[in-house]
Formats: structure tokens, sequence, C-alpha cells
């Protein structure tokens, strides 16, 4: 199932989802030019979960270089497809988050999604050397938030099985319950006896972002936190 749009405008110019979007095409275009310098840029600003925890073993807690990676890792992408689908996704359900926070505790609210994740898809990879990148984390938060706000806007999405191809009409809260699922379900049987995830993808920074940016719609309530006045 691939979202196409939500039939639910939002009141506002989302300035903030808009930027990030801009910052994370930036960002991969600056690894469309790297070159051979891609694996350079990635061991960087990507995060790796073991290298930050050395930093953290070697008291280097407190230091700013130490988190950075989790702020810069944000705003990379593996590939064309990763990029692409995770901007569809932040363009769809960004705007009404924005709406419901206004831009200032949106920018918060994202960016701590995405440093959560991240250490939720650490606490499971512990020992892992590969780089992590993506917006992915973030943007479960978003996601997670959006499906407490608005259980009930109709997503349109693109439905390809074989040859039947249509586009319909389905609740927020199954499409999102149902990709909140498949992220629990794929981390499940990703781990090892260690307790650790094993894999490319970081199913679990999926499900602990998106786990947060929920409890956070849940805890603060579904009334708008800036004042409405719809965008003409």
């Amino acid at each position: 199932m691939i979202p196409l749009r939500d039939e639910n405008p939002s009141l506002h110019f989302p300035i903030v989802n808009y930027t990030m979007i801009g910052l994370c095409a930036l960002g991969f275009a600056g690894e469309l030019s790297a070159g051979p310098r891609l694996d350079e840029l990635f061991q960087t600003y990507a995060l790796v979960p073991a290298r930050f925890l050395a930093l953290v073993e070697r008291g280097q807690v407190f230091d700013v270089a130490t988190w950075t990676p989790f702020v810069t890792s944000m705003f990379l992408h593996a590939g064309w497809m990763h990029f692409l689908g995770n901007m569809l996704f932040l363009w769809i359900f960004g705007d009404n988050v924005e709406d419901w926070l206004g831009p200032g505790r949106y920018l918060l609210f994202y960016l701590a999604g995405g440093a959560l994740a991240a250490l939720a898809h650490v606490s499971t990879n512990s020992t892992s050397l590969l780089p992590t990148v993506g917006a992915s984390g973030a943007i479960a938060a978003v996601m997670g938030a959006y499906v407490v706000l608005h259980p009930r806007a109709q997503i349109q999405s693109l439905i390809i099985l074989l040859f039947y191809v249509r586009i319909v009409p389905i609740h927020a809260w199954v499409y999102l319950g149902f990709w909140f699922a498949l992220q629990l379900v794929s981390g499940t049987q990703t781990l090892g006896e260690s307790g650790e995830a094993r894999g490319g993808v970081a199913w679990w920074a999926h499900a602990g972002g998106f786990a947060f940016g929920a409890l956070c719609a849940a805890s603060l309530g579904r009334r708008p936190l800036r004042r409405a006045r719809r965008r003409v």
C-alpha cells in the first residue's frame, strides 16, 4: 500500500515540515555529488551504534560530537527509494501535526522523535558498525502523533496486487496501525538469541519513534496547541 495523499487539509502553511523536506533533499544531493567520498561522508555524519557506545564508555557522553550524528543522520538516506519514500510520508502526515503543535514545538518534536528513535535502534544494535541513516525515526514519530490526532482521516492509497491496481481510501488508524504492527513483527523476527537485532533496516527505530509520537499526542490531547487560522 502506497499512500498518495490524505483528505485532511492543513490550516496553516507547514513551514517547518517543508524545511525538513528541503534539508533532506540537500543532504541527499550532497550524497549524490560525493562520489568516492560517500563512505567517508557516512562514517562522519551517520550514526554508528558501536562507535557511539564506545565514546560513551570512554566518558565522552557530554561531548557535542558524540551526539551530533543523532541529528545529522536524519538528513541522509541510503538511496532513491529510501529518500523518496520518507519524503512522501513526511509530506502527507507532517503538515497536520505541525498544525497541532505550531512550528516551534513541531521542530522540537520532530528532532526529539528522531533522536529517541535512534536510541531505540542503538539499544537493539549495540555492536553494529553499520552506519545508520534516514529520517524514518522522526517521520515515524509524526505518524504516531497523526494516528492519535486524526484516526478516521482518509488516506488515499495505491494498492498493487499482481494485476489488481486500485486507489482506495483507508482510515488512518487502519493504515498506520498496520504499518506499526509490521515494524513490531519485522523487528521481533530480526532479534537474535542475545536480544540484539540483526539486519539492515532499523525496525525498532521506526517502532520507537511511532510510540513516542503517539504517546505525545495522547498525553497532550487532540486539541490544537496553536490558534487556528485557516490558510487562504
